[in-house]
């Protein structure tokens, strides 16, 4: 190793080598030792300098969890807003020429990137912001009317530097200085409060903090007829905050004041439910919840999950990958034999076979050539006796193919109005086909006769997803019209609709009845019971959930998400089983007949087979 400008010049061909001295021997070591020990001196005062970063920190985490009563919480929320206002005064002073000249415009944030402040008035979250800070203005006295007016001043600029209207800094100050209108705050909303000024104050504190995380990322082109011009990879935190976006600083803040840690049973220690209130963040064993039972009148609470959520016949370990299927496109569509042999994987103009039995096999049995070359196909079904495939996607024609023949071969095309089509389901008996076509109905074709015998209509925007009862009396649609309804399929009528508050992309119907899986948009996953009111709601992907499929059992499901990862759920609960992480998002997956197998389609470019270990 040589010090920077020091390296030894070249040997030239034809010329003796270098030969040093002792003592030139001894120079360039003292040389080297005291570059070496220059390097050392750089890394102890960078090392000091993250350990006083650090100090800070822990400072403001025990300050909070010290101060986590109402009247303690309102006098902390007043000492940050000070103390960041008093420091902006000193940044301010070095720049300003006069004590009573203009306000003094500070340069923008170092990173590039505006520390988290108050984010946009809308959803019920923020309701409950405005709401209790305007109706405490009406009786706001100002105890000290000098330090109030000083304050204002000070805070000029203020809100240049942390995104919060300076004007709001007295109206907060008068605010949380007087208890009487602090009682008629929530309490969810002082939280949460007290969150957006703390991660501020850490991002002073931690520079190394202020480097911008960036969750947005590309999204396969086949999900933008879906309406998906929205995954943006913004993440809209659920329960009580449903329409306030808080930044990744702000979840990072909270988990800090909240003392997360991991779970107990699952090595994924990653596995957060942000945004929720802080009552409902804990299990117990002060362990993170993630699972929340749902009550008729909207009340939410964390499941206690039962000794044998983990254990039992039919209750999967782990999930070991075994096999990766190089499509060469994004894959939106898979699905598996029964038996257990070959894997259908769909993505743009064709649906590849691979043959899962032959270990190592790196290239498809054969390759159907569907829809036109640029369309995705968006959905492919096997008949149960397995020798009748049918595929559907970005185009208004569903193919049906013969598998039986010496040479896989079209056997029929039916044609509906809609332009696309987003996910099929075959009835038990295999004698309908149902479609979710792009325009919100349901067609259902005959596939005797490969007519349309009817459709179903309801959905205002694109049906995204489909799934149909063991008994084949009863189907459940999703929508981008954020409901699921329920058909029945004797009378032909809708029985039920659900209404949320974000788009269906996924949902399964549990082979064993009653309970209803539902992949959202905004990330939860939401177990429904198909007769009661009550409901599981289900936070560990990051991401929206893009597919969802249930074990034949009915005792587990899995779910993918643009997260990248694959969910394994215990039915209806939601504890989690298992958790695998690929390299994109994972866009489409199913799970063998005997609950062996499971296979994922993702935006790699290709397809991944796991074993269940039981």
């Amino acid at each position: 190793m040589y010090p920077q400008g020091r390296h030894p010049a070249p040997h030239q061909p034809g010329q003796p080598g270098f030969k040093f001295t002792v003592a030139e021997s001894c120079d360039r070591i003292k040389d080297e030792f005291q570059f070496l020990q220059a390097q050392y001196h750089s890394l102890k005062v960078e090392y000091d300098k993250l350990a006083n970063e650090k100090t800070e920190m822990q400072r403001h985490y025990v300050m909070v969890r010290l101060c986590y009563n109402r009247e303690q919480l309102c006098f902390q929320i007043v000492r940050l807003v000070e103390d960041l206002v008093g420091q902006q005064q000193l940044q301010a002073q070095h720049l300003s020429h006069a004590a009573h000249g203009p306000p003094v415009q500070l340069p923008p944030h170092p990173s590039g990137v505006q520390p988290p402040g108050i984010p946009p008035v809308t959803g019920s979250g923020s309701g409950l912001l405005a709401l209790g800070a305007l109706g405490s203005q009406a009786h706001l006295p100002v105890k000290d009317e000098k330090n109030h007016h000083d304050l204002e001043h000070r805070g000029e600029g203020f809100g240049d530097q942390t995104g919060i209207s300076s004007s709001l800094v007295p109206l907060f100050l008068s605010i949380f200085r007087n208890q009487d209108s602090v009682f008629h705050i929530p309490h969810l909303v002082l939280d949460y409060i007290l969150i957006i000024f703390l991660s501020f104050s850490l991002s002073v504190a931690a520079p190394a903090l202020r480097t911008p995380l960036s969750i947005a990322g590309s999204y396969p082109t086949p999900f933008a007829m879906m309406g998906h011009h929205e995954m943006n990879g913004g993440l809209t935190s659920p329960g009580v905050y449903a329409g306030l976006h808080i930044s990744p600083q702000m979840s990072a803040a909270a988990a800090a004041a909240y003392g997360r840690s991991p779970m107990g049973f699952d090595p994924h220690t990653h596995m957060r439910a942000p945004g929720l209130p802080a009552s409902l963040t804990s299990i117990s064993g002060g362990k993170p919840a993630y699972s929340f039972h749902v009550s008729a009148d909207g009340q939410m609470q964390p499941v206690p999950f039962p000794p044998d959520a983990l254990i039992g016949p039919g209750i999967p370990r782990h999930a070991r990958q075994i096999n990766t299927l190089s499509h060469g496109e994004v894959v939106c569509a898979v699905t598996i034999s029964n038996p257990t042999r070959h894997v259908y994987t769909g993505g743009k103009g064709c649906v590849k076979i691979w043959d899962i039995s032959q270990p190592g096999s790196k290239s498809p049995v054969s390759q159907l050539d569907c829809l036109n070359r640029d369309n995705y196909i968006r959905s492919c079904k096997l008949l149960p006796d397995g020798r009748t495939l049918i595929v559907g996607g970005e185009a208004s024609t569903l193919t049906i193919w013969d598998l039986a023949s010496q040479t896989p071969r079209i056997k029929a095309e039916l044609t509906s109005s809609a332009p696309a089509c987003y996910a099929l389901a075959i009835s038990p008996d295999a004698k309908v086909c149902f479609s979710c076509c792009s325009d919100g109905n349901i067609a259902v074709w005959d596939l005797h006769n490969q007519t349309l015998v009817r459709q179903f209509q309801g959905h205002t925007d694109g049906a995204s997803c489909i799934d149909i009862s063991h008994d084949g009396t009863k189907l459940w649609t999703g929508g981008l019209d954020n409901t699921v309804r329920s058909w029945d399929l004797r009378e032909g009528r809708q029985l039920q609709q659900h209404d949320f508050t974000s788009q269906i992309f996924s949902l399964g119907y549990c082979p064993t009845g009653e309970w209803l899986a539902v992949g959202m948009e905004s990330s939860n996953v939401e177990v429904l019971h198909h007769t009661k009111p009550d409901k599981y709601q289900l936070h560990l992907h990051e991401s929206c959930v893009l597919s969802l499929k249930f074990a034949y059992c009915g005792k587990w499901f899995v779910s993918t998400g643009k997260d990248n990862l694959l969910n394994a759920w215990r039915t209806p609960y939601g504890a989690s089983i298992f958790q695998s992480k690929e390299s994109s998002s994972v866009l489409s997956c199913d799970i063998s007949a005997d609950d062996k197998y499971i296979v994922t389609g993702s935006g790699d470019k290709k397809a991944t087979v796991y074993e269940v270990i039981y």
